[in-house]
């Protein structure tokens, strides 16, 4: 269910609307195949997930909050059919929220083009992938399952190097 409030875009029981600051230090620094992730989170709802270097340390998770984010991140690296259950606020535009809702609607397993999910929300293919390329929280929100029609596309923001090389990885993980 998609709620429209005073411009915030809410899904229950996940919360589109949270501006956390990138000073915020991280709550898990965790190892995963093609890397390591940084999360941030509060007590109750996780804020964000950043791809980070090799060279950072890990950081065992500092709350109740940070250990389930982590144990269902390792569960997907497990199992790609594994669904997450966990709360989260964001903050974007109506827009952004529109394209974050959509894309948890993507199946795994399934891509769409920008295009067509563009089509589907009646917006173009170029603000869906500026809306994918601000997700806060990749994995959690798929948007690796939004490609070019004539290739793979970007991801964070990325159109080569190992944005790209995680990007594959996650495709190749869920087929």
């Amino acid at each position: 269910m998609l709620v429209v409030v005073e411009g915030e875009c809410l899904r229950d029981p996940r919360r589109f609307h949270f501006r956390y600051h990138v000073s915020m230090t991280f709550q898990a620094i965790i190892a995963a195949p093609f890397g390591k992730i940084a999360i941030r989170c509060s007590d109750e709802d996780l804020l964000g997930i950043e791809f980070v270097s090799s060279r950072m340390k890990l950081l065992a998770p500092t709350s109740p909050m940070a250990r389930e984010i982590c144990d269902q991140l390792s569960a997907y690296f497990a199992n790609a059919a594994f669904e997450f259950d966990l709360p989260f606020m964001l903050d974007g535009t109506h827009h952004q929220c529109l394209v974050w809702q959509a894309l948890l609607d993507i199946p795994c397993g399934e891509t769409l083009t920008y295009g067509e999910l563009a089509q589907r929300m009646g917006s173009s293919a170029r603000a869906v992938g500026q809306a994918c390329g601000g997700n806060p929280i990749p994995i959690v929100i798929p948007c690796h399952r939004v490609v070019s029609a004539s290739g793979l596309g970007g991801f964070m923001r990325h159109a080569e190097g190992d944005a790209l090389d995680i990007k594959r990885w996650l495709l190749a993980h869920e087929s």
